[in-house]
């Protein structure tokens, strides 16, 4: 599909074009091996000399179809699915830095992550040094370390919301020979496309906005192919000198602009194992379909929802990048003027007690630990995702302890504040 194609228009056929006779939707390809007539033409495949498909847990035609369809919407040569958004974040990050390695990540980062950050990697013998998303360059300069091997950010960060200033974080990384890899779960690649304004590899959670409906858990990681690994050879031995397990075999001289995916999948896919099933591709496609049209509602209604909560005095602060008076605007301006998503960050009056009963007190809106779906859903992270940490580690996260993170719906806006506001009345008897 060439360039001029739009974003919505790539949601509904890119990564699949079926010929005659053949299925409308994308098949299931529900099978672990694929049969072969000889053995020359197996083991071909074994030594990555030949492409093809021998067994799913490396690859399957469902998800690599899928895999295709979000790289072309992110605009990269290449993706790969996994069974997590955590497995792709992963996955991005130990592609490139391994032992002995260090990361720069901004401190304002889905719980989860920063828990893998701070304290899986730092077991794995990979430091991570966290630094405020509104650093300066010099402050990010001063991070850098002889072992940095990558920089890590999210787009909208879960749940502060605070947007990524890329062009600067890719600037200082770029400077230092080492790629900028995004999260860009919460704006998806309808509302911005990393690889625009210089970052090198895009992450994803599948489970979010992509899904749409809460039945799948997955994740993909996205190779811009623009980054020049072998600028650096001896910083990126894994990808730039040959790999013993597939006999001496250099992915950047065999492979070129898709030695990232190809390592990813041939090397730890291969030995780690966390893969997407065809079946959770095939509902990922299903909402990748209808996303275009989804996240623009999720977000016309959250603006809705955010402006009624900006003028409640009950409400003590809240933060969507689209209000004027929010601390991002300018960036969400720059990045994201289409929009950003359906997530609002928000505190009552009253602290976590009020808090608790308020949500107890809601009826429509539900709580749970799950985000950007088609039910607005809540949860109080301090209380819930990022319960195992202390109010001044909350505050390292970039999550002010009374934070509440609300997820708008596909529900009519009108029935969602009025749910809001009746559970507000509710907390104060």
């Amino acid at each position: 599909m060439g360039k001029q194609i739009t974003t919505a228009t790539k949601c509904v056929h890119a990564g699949y074009e079926p010929g005659k006779g053949e299925p409308r939707q994308m098949p299931i390809i529900q099978s672990t091996t694929f049969k072969y007539n000889t053995s020359d033409e197996m083991g071909r495949l074994f030594d990555l000399e030949e492409e093809g498909y021998f067994y799913s847990r490396l690859q399957n035609p469902t998800c690599d179809m899928v895999a295709a369809r979000i790289a072309a919407l992110e605009g990269g040569v290449g993706a790969m699915l996994t069974s997590s958004g955590q497995a792709a974040n992963f996955f991005a990050c130990f592609n490139i830095c391994e032992t002995g390695g260090h990361i720069i990540s901004t401190a304002s980062i889905y719980g989860g992550t920063f828990n893998l950050f701070g304290t899986t990697f730092r077991k794995m013998g990979i430091d991570v040094t966290f630094i405020d998303q509104d650093a300066s360059e010099a402050e990010i300069e001063a991070a850098f370390r002889p072992n940095t091997k990558l920089v890590f950010g999210e787009m909208l960060s879960n749940p502060g919301l605070k947007v990524l200033d890329i062009e600067k974080f890719a600037k200082v990384a770029h400077r230092h020979g080492v790629p900028l890899v995004v999260d860009n779960t919460f704006p998806t690649p309808v509302f911005c496309r990393p690889f625009e304004w210089g970052a090198d590899i895009v992450t994803h959670s599948t489970t979010k906005y992509m899904d749409g409906h809460g039945v799948q858990v997955g994740g993909c990681v996205v190779d811009s192919g623009n980054f020049d690994w072998e600028a650096y050879p001896d910083r990126f031995p894994g990808l730039c000198s040959p790999d013993p397990s597939y006999h001496g075999l250099t992915y950047t001289k065999k492979f070129g602009k898709m030695a990232y995916i190809t390592k990813m999948t041939s090397q730890l896919m291969r030995d780690l194992g966390s893969v997407q099933s065809p079946q959770n591709a095939f509902y990922l496609n299903m909402g990748l379909q209808s996303l275009d049209c989804r996240v623009r509602r999720h977000n016309s209604s959250a603006m809705k929802v955010a402006e009624y909560l900006h003028d409640n005095p009950d409400v003590k602060w809240v933060n969507f990048p689209e209000l004027a008076d929010s601390p991002d605007h300018a960036l969400q301006q720059k990045y994201l003027p289409e929009g950003t998503c359906g997530v609002i960050a928000l505190a009552l009056k009253g602290g976590r007690e009020f808090a608790h009963r308020f949500m107890d007190a809601l009826r429509l809106i539900t709580i749970e630990t799950h985000v950007a779906d088609c039910y607005t859903c809540i949860l109080h992270p301090a209380m819930h995702t990022h319960r195992q940490l202390t109010d001044e580690q909350l505050l390292e996260a970039g999550v002010d302890p009374d934070l509440i993170r609300l997820s708008v719906g596909l529900e009519a806006s009108e029935d969602i504040i009025a749910d809001i506001r009746q559970a507000i009345e509710a907390a104060k008897c």
